[in-house]
This record gives structure tokens, C-alpha cells and sequence, in this order.
């Protein structure tokens, strides 16, 4: 088997698996869970910055923050659920809460520092396998 040029040290791998846990707990408990759990009460409160409805603006957000971090928190598909949360993000900073300072929006700034950290780097080591079609065909593992 072939090495990669740089190798993670199991160092790097315990904060990658750190930096999903707490930011997939917080996510899921600041926002996701609550979401799911009111969600009638959600319908009346939620912002709609694009018109499309409350029910097309909360399906996508309950996605972003119950499904997505559960993958992320996996380590299964890391890159491409950040993705979703990262929008969700940025829709609730630049289009939803535009006159927030700093102060305000501080949390949602450092979750989408956290999902964007772990759509560039991946999951590191410590998360599920997912055999590859390599591994399936060699029968590596």
C-alpha cells in the first residue's frame, strides 16, 4: 500500500474526531433537536429570506442541523454534509441576522469556522469505515 505524502498524527486525528463531536452536539442541541421536537412552533417562528414558505425554509435547516451533523459526527461523508450546515450558516448570518455584530452572531460565526475547518480536512481518522470500491475489489482492510 502506497503512503500518503503527509500522514496525521493520532494527535490530529483525536482533535479532528473532538472538533466533530462538540460541534455536531452543539449544533444538534442549540438547534437541530429543537427544531424537530417544535416543530409546529418552529413553522410560526421561523425567518423566510427568500419567500419560499415556512415549510421550504425549515425542511432544509432541520437537514442541515439533525441529519447532516449525525454524518459528520460519523466521520461518513464529512466533506459533503459540511456543505449543507455551511449554507444554512451563512443564509442565517448574511441574509437573516445582517445588522448582528460580532457579539451576536459570535456562535453561528465559530459553528461555520468548525463545519468549514471539517469540509477541508475531512474526518481524520477515528470515524467509521466506509469500504472504498478498491477495498472491495482487493480485498483490503
Amino acid at each position: 500500500m502506497i503512503k500518503p505524502p503527509f500522514s496525521p498524527s493520532p494527535r490530529t486525528d483525536a482533535g479532528l474526531f473532538f472538533l466533530r463531536l462538540t460541534g455536531c452536539l452543539l449544533l444538534l442541541s442549540v438547534h437541530g433537536l429543537p427544531k424537530v421536537f417544535h416543530f409546529s412552533e418552529e413553522l410560526t417562528r421561523i425567518e423566510d429570506p427568500f419567500g419560499l414558505g415556512p415549510y421550504m425554509s425549515l425542511l432544509p435547516a432541520i437537514f442541515a442541523e439533525v441529519v447532516c451533523p449525525i454524518f459528520i459526527l460519523a466521520g461518513v461523508f464529512t466533506s459533503a454534509a459540511c456543505l449543507p450546515v455551511i449554507g444554512v450558516l451563512l443564509v442565517a448570518m448574511v441574509f437573516v441576522h445582517p445588522d448582528w455584530s460580532m457579539a451576536e452572531g459570535q456562535f453561528g460565526w465559530l459553528l461555520l469556522i468548525i463545519f468549514t475547518t471539517l469540509a477541508i480536512t475531512g474526518p481524520g481518522r477515528w470515524r467509521l469505515a466506509v469500504a472504498t470500491r478498491s477495498e472491495v475489489q482487493h480485498g483490503a482492510g
